[in-house]
């Protein structure tokens, strides 16, 4: 009797959970949830996107880069810029406007797809910098300037430009490296399109150049100049394998201020001819000094081996060149130097100015 009773209750219990299944079956239909039938979500307002995100610098910054086109007599080029001003002050490359700089015509595309005209403002070819204004523009974003001397290593980055001709493309990295000198046009240029470098591991690549390398502020910090390739072996144009340069904003903004307000600009000269190759026990050898020059006031002689530049080490020719274009003329540095016997001692030096660009 007791065993009937249990069995009744069980049946009763198991009804019970049956009868609860099979009302939640019958209520949605086939008991299917299916992701087509769930609503989106709605999109983050760009004012709620994370600080310090990629999203949020990208949504700061895209507005303030424009693509270049560049027509010349003999090439053509596609390449990137920053806004400077709300009436169509650009920022941008020498190598990206080059093409154009006789008698050819540059044009900028918008953000908002609006396509106007270029104007060459100047240019300073050592540096690898140039200022065009755009043409019948008011209402232009300017770009927020950072501060590269605080830059770090290891340092989150941000690139923008227009690689390919894809305007508005978004890549991201680190700071790889500092102080790295580059040739602006690649191996075979000569010493005059020497600058000093920051180096990213974000994805550059052909139309990135003149275009900003951001902090995760959204504060520029460098101007995307070159990137080292291993190469195609088609003949086509090689991409990018982590090694992009960019040159140091402070830097830019001088130079950029100078040719708006001067109509040229000017850099640090040392008074001195240094080889570009690289001695066996490094360094940068003096091969001629100039009579009258900051060198030979401070008494450095030919011969001698520059080994540091304010505590900086100074490994070639071009280290040495890049690491003087680095300061700003009348700037007094510190030299150690080496003469023909070993003996090293530190020389002051205040550099002197020279003309440069147009």
């Amino acid at each position: 009797m007791r065993a009937a009773v249990l069995s009744l209750i069980v049946g009763l219990v198991a009804g019970g959970v049956g009868g609860v299944v099979g009302y939640q079956f019958a209520s949605s239909g086939t008991g299917v949830v299916n992701a087509l039938d769930v609503p989106a979500p709605a999109a983050v307002p760009a004012a709620n996107l994370p600080a310090g995100s990629v999203e949020r610098v990208a949504h700061q910054v895209i507005p303030s880069v424009v693509k270049l086109g560049v027509r010349g007599a003999m090439e053509s080029d596609e390449g990137s810029g920053i806004v400077l001003s709300s009436d169509g002050l650009i920022l941008t490359n020498n190598h990206v406007i080059a093409p154009a700089a006789h008698g050819g015509t540059v044009s900028a595309v918008l953000q908002d797809g609006r396509s106007v005209p270029v104007q060459l403002v100047g240019t300073a070819p050592s540096f690898d910098l140039a200022v065009a204004r755009a043409e019948g523009v008011k209402d232009l974003t300017p770009a927020q300037l950072g501060n590269s001397s605080n830059v770090q290593v290891g340092q989150e980055v941000v690139a923008v430009g227009s690689p390919l001709g894809l305007s508005g493309t978004v890549t991201s990295g680190i700071i790889s490296a500092l102080d790295r000198p580059v040739r602006a046009g690649g191996e075979g240029s000569s010493q005059d399109t020497i600058f000093n470098a920051i180096q990213t591991d974000a994805a550059i690549n052909p139309g990135n150049s003149g275009g900003p390398l951001t902090d995760m502020q959204g504060r520029v910090i460098g101007i995307n100049s070159a990137i080292a390739s291993l190469g195609s072996g088609n003949g086509g144009q090689a991409g990018s394998i982590g090694l992009g340069f960019a040159i140091p904003i402070d830097q830019a903004r001088r130079i950029a201020n100078e040719l708006v307000h001067k109509g040229y600009a000017t850099q640090a000269v040392l008074g001195v001819i240094i080889p570009s190759g690289r001695p066996e026990d490094g360094a940068a050898v003096v091969e001629q000094v100039t009579p009258g020059g900051p060198a030979a006031n401070s008494g450095i002689h030919a011969g001698e081996l520059v080994t540091k530049v304010d505590g900086r080490v100074i490994d070639s020719g071009d280290s040495l060149v890049a690491a003087v274009r680095s300061y700003t003329p009348g700037a007094t540095i510190t030299l150690t130097v080496k003469d023909s016997a070993g003996a090293t001692r530190q020389v002051q030096v205040t550099l002197g100015s020279q003309r440069v660009g147009s």
